[in-house]
């Protein structure tokens, strides 16, 4: 019981803080980037999508996927308990509304925008009329599901 107390620790910090990195992008990041001149946002994005594969930023994604992934398994072994229900209950919605959406929806728009010049045209209607309203559209279910998550593993951590 330790360790899953420990995991559900972890995974409810490292889902929290996920959650507020994704805020920051959805409060005022993606609308800085789009008040500035479209080739110098479409720049900015691209280097943010560079860095980040090479940051710690990485390290937590990653890190609270396999803790909510050990989690949802471990929760098997605690089916009947409240704090299984809800670790698994928070795994789930970190695992579907983060990593699913991301792999779905925002690392291929970030695949796209990484490919175009940021100075085309093309480029300039691409990230005005669909990049900075879709991407930030996902990223605030990005943001929600985060949120929940931590609170869930949070809430688990009482019934522990």
């Amino acid at each position: 019981m330790k360790l899953f107390f420990a995991l559900t620790f972890v995974g409810a910090l490292a889902t929290g803080l996920m959650g507020g990195v994704f805020f920051a992008f959805s409060t005022f990041v993606m609308k800085a980037l789009g008040r500035i001149p479209a080739s110098e946002g479409i720049s900015a994005m691209q280097s943010i999508n560079v860095v980040v594969e090479r940051s710690s930023f990485l390290i937590v994604f990653l890190g609270a996927t396999v803790t909510c992934l050990t989690l949802a398994v471990a929760s098997f072994w605690h089916p009947a308990s409240p704090a299984g229900r809800f670790a698994l209950a928070g795994a789930v919605v970190y695992l579907l509304g983060c990593i699913l959406v991301t792999m779905v929806c925002n690392v291929p728009m970030n695949n796209a925008l990484g490919t175009m010049p940021a100075t085309a045209p093309a480029t300039a209607t691409y990230w005005t009329t669909i990049y900075l309203r879709d991407w930030t559209f996902w990223n605030h279910v990005r943001t929600a599901a985060c949120l929940l998550s931590s609170g869930l593993l949070t809430w688990a951590l009482k019934c522990v």
